[in-house]
Formats: structure tokens, C-alpha cells, sequence
């Protein structure tokens, strides 16, 4: 079973995503801020983390450059899912080397779980690409 951790601040988002994972025959663990996400990704090596840019104690983005950094996890592949979709965020993030990201405010969180199979019968990712990018 794949393992998916979820590092997201908003509750209602948060545990809606979860569910809906869970549905699809994920195992998830869910993270409330940066730190506890980092410490979590650490731990755990998950297949795939969903991330939030604005969060407590520790934004998305120090969190990516902190996986980045550590060879034991530095290859685990992230989606952002943030309420901003600025060209320059999305810059920095695609940097960072996220797989894909979603912005909060247009879209169903059945898009979240078909990215996620999509991700995932892509050779874990290996092959994948964007929606928009094929």
C-alpha cells in the first residue's frame, strides 16, 4: 500500500483529502505544520507527499529545501497544494523539483486523488507530467 503524508494546516481540507485517499486505498498520515510534516517525512519516507505553502512554524518551501538537503529523502516526490498559484511560487517550487501542484481555490478533491493514481501508475512517478504538460 502506498503511503501518502499530508502536510496542510487547514483542518477541513486536510481531513477531506484524507478521506477521500484513504477511499482509494492509500495509507495516510496527516501533519498540522511544517516542523511536524519534516519530522514525519523523516520518519516515515513516504511515497508521496502533498504539501501546503503557508503554514505555522515552517512554510512549504523550507520544508521542500530541507528534504532536498537530506539524501535519505531528497527523492521523495511532492505536489503542492496551496491557496497561491503565482508565477513566481510555481517557479520556485517547480526549482525545488515538485511533481505537480493544485491551487486550493479551483479544485474538487477527486482531482487530488486521480492526480495521485495518475502519479503513482506512472512508474511511481517516473514518467509523470503535468496534466497541462502532455
Amino acid at each position: 500500500m502506498k503511503r501518502v503524508i499530508i502536510v496542510e494546516d487547514e483542518d477541513i481540507l486536510r481531513d477531506l483529502l484524507k478521506r477521500k485517499l484513504e477511499n482509494n486505498g492509500y495509507e495516510v498520515e496527516i501533519a498540522l505544520e511544517g516542523e511536524e510534516g519534516l519530522r514525519k517525512i523523516k520518519e516515515q519516507k513516504p511515497d508521496l507527499v502533498l504539501l501546503d505553502i503557508v503554514m505555522p512554524k515552517m512554510d512549504g518551501f523550507t520544508v521542500m529545501e530541507e528534504i532536498r538537503k537530506d539524501e535519505e529523502i531528497s527523492d521523495i516526490p511532492i505536489i503542492i497544494v496551496s491557496n497561491s498559484g503565482q508565477p513566481v511560487e510555481i517557479d520556485r517550487a517547480q526549482d525545488l523539483g515538485v511533481k505537480d501542484w493544485i491551487i486550493k481555490t479551483n479544485f474538487d478533491p477527486m482531482e487530488v486523488v486521480e492526480m495521485v493514481n495518475r502519479f503513482f501508475d506512472t512508474e511511481d512517478g517516473k514518467e509523470y507530467q503535468r496534466a497541462e504538460d502532455k
